[in-house]
């Protein structure tokens, strides 16, 4: 069994435990990856970095020379969160990978002159 300490006099205690059999401490354990909502929406906690960049490129590939970029940051993030699926950010991964391809394919039309 996985042993931790208490919060108030450090003695070890085990993690199912309570309260401290040492000093009589009630035990508050907060995992590690539990965020709360609004830690979740105003910072990118336990999000993939890749997919974060891909979000914005993403934005910036509505400019669309930025779009290729935005295409390969998208990608990158794909096998990033396959890697570790525990991190998150699959929301800007797809738009990073949606608005990359559309602006990549408008900008490669644009080149060879089809529009």
């Amino acid at each position: 069994m996985d042993n931790k300490f208490c919060v108030d006099c450090g003695e070890p205690i085990k993690s199912t435990d309570e309260i401290c059999p040492s000093c009589g401490c009630r035990q508050i354990f907060k995992p590690q990856n539990d965020y709360d909502i609004a830690t979740k929406i105003l910072l990118p906690v336990g999000r993939s970095g890749l997919a974060i960049s891909a979000g914005y490129a993403g934005l910036f590939a509505l400019l669309i020379f930025p779009a290729p970029l935005a295409l390969l940051l998208g990608i990158l993030a794909f096998y990033d969160l396959k890697k570790n699926p525990q991190k998150g950010g699959r929301g800007r991964m797809l738009f990073g990978l949606i608005t990359g391809g559309i602006g990549t394919l408008i900008l490669a039309l644009l080149y060879i002159g089809q529009i």
